[in-house]
């Protein structure tokens, strides 16, 4: 079986479609389940981010793989096959490796550098372990992912280069406004936000990010509107805590957003929503209030809208409209740079090129235990046999010297086996050395049904 990965981004495709591609998230354990149950897969994992996703699986067959992942992700999508398909990248075995251990580090993403990656590929993880998707590569495969962003962010200065897509939206978003409203493009730190009243629609891990940040760079009112009301609540208490007196939180339903929409100075929205949750007339009347209401220019600068939703939630209508500012996801891979910090991020490389090399030595050996264990089994049988045949001869002999004699027979078998075993482990790590565990069943004649049984021990279960 060999890792195979078959994806669409940011990198590949216009949001356009990326943004009708978009799974919602009740229909990634689908895509799992379908995916499975067809002959080429034996395991699946979906990465499916606000600009990115990717259908990993473990199959046997690699062109019938690609056809059978690609036909997946166009059936649980809104894009057909043949539209879909010269978007789409393909990588294989270490390449495959390759690829998801560059997103978990950030060099992939829109921002790079971005540590929110490490949360989406935790969660993909977690949904194909609850989809029970995931077998030995997988699980390793993510496990050691998440294992090396962290050691990239922790050893390199990736930190620097890279900031989540809520800063850099954010930062964008005081640039297009500021520059439109006079201000000048160069105040793109937190003070714009000073005193500001902030819309956020979602409840989730990106809304939560976007409302604490908002906070944190002075806005004094924040809103969260969320179809759970449960969740809203918990955010809204979360950020009354954390900031205190100083910084309002409250929430309203989904239904009062057009209501709440001329108050607001920011908006921000990320929710899983498949239709539009702000229509360009809902901004238009939003923006006639604030008109109506004779605020001005300086109490009531331009509506800043942030959309990071994929698909998006704001009508992106909404660019034509005078008085407001919108950023969305499609603005933001246009003023993305990719090259801030080259040392840093050479030296991320460096770290994912390391560790490409050393999983992809560490599951070549994996493959060769179970029948390294499979022949220590059979010579302990043997041992055993022939102790079996020699317990009459052995009849004038206390329990200590039978023990002895005993274990001597084992020490030497051990010893006899213990150098070709731990040599074609090592050998069985480096590139090729797949082959060695066929050797090694051929020439000591072991029963394959007794290696599969090591491989897959649930399936000697009664």
């Amino acid at each position: 079986m060999s890792l195979l990965v078959v994806g669409l981004s940011h990198r590949s495709a216009p949001v356009s479609v990326l943004e009708r591609a978009a799974l919602e998230n009740g229909l990634r354990g689908k895509l799992l389940q379908d995916t499975v149950g067809t002959e080429p897969a034996a395991e699946a994992a979906v990465l499916s981010t606000c600009n990115r996703i990717e259908l990993y699986a473990d199959v046997d067959k690699f062109h019938a793989g690609v056809a059978e992942l690609s036909t997946m992700l166009a059936r649980h999508s809104r894009v057909g096959l043949e539209e879909l398909t010269p978007y789409l990248y393909v990588h294989y075995e270490d390449r495959a490796v390759h690829h998801l251990f560059s997103v978990a580090c950030g060099l992939d993403s829109m921002v790079v550098g971005e540590g929110q990656i490490l949360g989406q590929i935790k969660d993909a993880l977690a949904v194909a372990q609850e989809e029970h998707t995931a077998g030995r590569l997988l699980n390793d495969l993510f496990q050691q992912a998440l294992r090396v962003g962290k050691r990239a962010h922790t050893e390199t200065g990736i930190d620097r280069a890279g900031q989540s897509l809520v800063t850099f939206g954010l930062e964008t978003l005081a640039e297009a406004a500021g520059a439109t409203a006079g201000r000048g493009a160069a105040d793109t730190g937190g003070s714009w936000l000073a005193g500001r009243r902030a819309l956020v629609i979602g409840a989730g891990s990106m809304s939560s990010l976007a409302a604490t940040t908002l906070a944190r760079r002075g806005a004094t009112e924040l809103v969260i509107a969320n179809r759970t009301a449960s969740r809203a609540e918990r955010l809204a208490a979360g950020l009354a805590e954390e900031f205190g007196p100083g910084t309002r939180a409250r929430t309203v339903a989904v239904e009062d957003l057009t209501a709440e929409l001329p108050h607001a100075d920011v908006v921000v929205s990320c929710t899983g929503a498949t239709g539009l949750v702000l229509t360009a007339d809902a901004v238009r009347d939003a923006l006639a209030t604030r008109r109506a209401s004779g605020a001005s220019a300086a109490a009531a600068p331009r509506l800043a809208l942030l959309d990071l939703a994929m698909p998006r939630d704001i009508d992106a209508a909404t660019h034509r409209l005078e008085g407001a500012c919108l950023v969305d996801i499609e603005s933001l891979a246009e003023a993305s740079a990719d090259a801030p910090m080259a040392a840093d991020v050479d030296a991320v490389r460096g770290i994912v090129s390391d560790e490409v090399a050393a999983f992809g030595a560490a599951q070549r050996a994996a493959v060769i235990t179970p029948t390294v264990v499979a022949l220590r089994a059979m010579a302990s049988d043997v041992v055993a046999a022939e102790m079996a045949r020699l317990e009459g001869r052995l009849q004038g002999l206390d329990d200590k010297q039978r023990a002895e004699i005993t274990q001597t027979v084992r020490r030497v078998v051990d010893k006899l086996l213990h150098a070709p075993t731990v040599r074609v482990k090592q050998l069985a790590g480096e590139p090729g050395g797949a082959g060695y565990a066929d050797a090694l069943r051929e020439l000591f004649d072991l029963d394959p049904q007794a290696v599969a049984a090591v491989s897959n021990p649930e399936q000697e279960r009664p």
